[in-house]
């Protein structure tokens, strides 16, 4: 079928070419296979796995974090990943559904993964694809090439700007 030139694809199929994924990351961690919130690196570990589905998937990613050290409340790109960095006091889930409003009517383009029914409930009251984040782990454990070793530590590559700010974050000393 063709729209004034244009080959026109059932929507399922564009939702599914372009939606980019708003994702709760400390609600995915514990679902994907290797990851803990106990490790230190929790975080650096996901956006190491997201930039991995980015280069398979060519989706726009957008990661939220909760708990940001005080005076630590920012937006950092981490290669094809937006990494947000919730400060205390507020939460991902609070900053997923602020994106969603101010997204608007744009919102129904995005997938958001979360388990949290309250995000859900923003998710699909702003019209956005809702993805568990079971669901999103199996498929990012699907789609590694090779699965990770428990053992070893994440590697992202970093500029010397931000290893200088993750040092100043958490403490030479690994404290």
């Amino acid at each position: 079928m063709l729209l004034r030139g244009r080959t026109a694809f059932p929507a399922p199929i564009i939702k599914h070419i372009a939606m980019p994924f708003l994702i709760d990351g400390h609600n995915l961690i514990p679902h994907v296979p290797g990851l803990s919130l106990q490790h230190i690196d929790d975080e650096v570990q996901l956006i190491q796995r997201l930039q991995a589905h980015h280069q398979r998937s060519g989706k726009k990613i957008e990661v939220y974090f909760d708990n940001a050290p005080a005076g630590y409340q920012r937006t950092q790109r981490f290669g094809s990943v937006t990494a947000h960095f919730v400060r205390r006091g507020s939460s991902a889930d609070e900053a997923i559904r602020g994106r969603l409003q101010k997204l608007g009517r744009a919102a129904r383009t995005w997938t958001v993964v979360s388990s949290d029914r309250q995000v859900q409930a923003a998710a699909r009251a702003a019209l956005a694809n809702v993805v568990s984040s079971e669901n999103f782990a199996v498929g990012l454990a699907d789609q590694a090439e090779t699965p990770p070793d428990p053992g070893t530590r994440a590697q992202v590559d970093l500029s010397p700007e931000e290893v200088d700010e993750w040092l100043r974050l958490f403490g030479e000393d690994g404290e």
